[in-house]
């Protein structure tokens, strides 16, 4: 089993920046993603990264703000958001997968935690 412990949340405004971190126990997680649920909508992909940290994927919205990364060591990923906008509110979701590389897939993942609120005012 692997449990995924996000945090890293909280209340931000307009253009400014947030780091959230997920840190994996249990076993060694191959590819992590990172994904949002904002209140009437359904779950998206926001970005993903593979074992070696070489390889990443990011969503269309994201793309140039968000940049995700991995510490093996600590068994953490990251999600830096910069440039935050109102329309990034939404609970951020950590998710595992232990074979396989970087997904937009949400069905791909194994794992998942609990989530972190992300509150962007304008």
């Amino acid at each position: 089993q692997v449990q995924l412990v996000e945090s890293g949340g909280g209340l931000v405004q307009a253009g400014d920046s947030l780091r959230l971190s997920c840190t994996a126990s249990g076993r060694t997680v191959g590819t992590y993603g990172w994904f949002r649920q904002a209140p009437g909508k359904e779950r998206e992909f926001v970005s993903s990264i593979d074992w070696s940290g070489s390889v990443t994927y990011y969503a269309d919205s994201v793309k140039g703000r968000f940049t995700i990364s991995k510490d093996n060591a600590k068994n953490t990923v990251y999600l830096q958001m910069s440039s935050l906008k109102p329309e990034d509110t939404a609970v951020y979701y950590c998710a595992g997968r232990l074979y396989g590389g970087p997904s937009s897939n949400s069905n791909h993942y194994d794992y998942w935690g609990q989530g972190t609120q992300v509150t962007v005012s304008s």
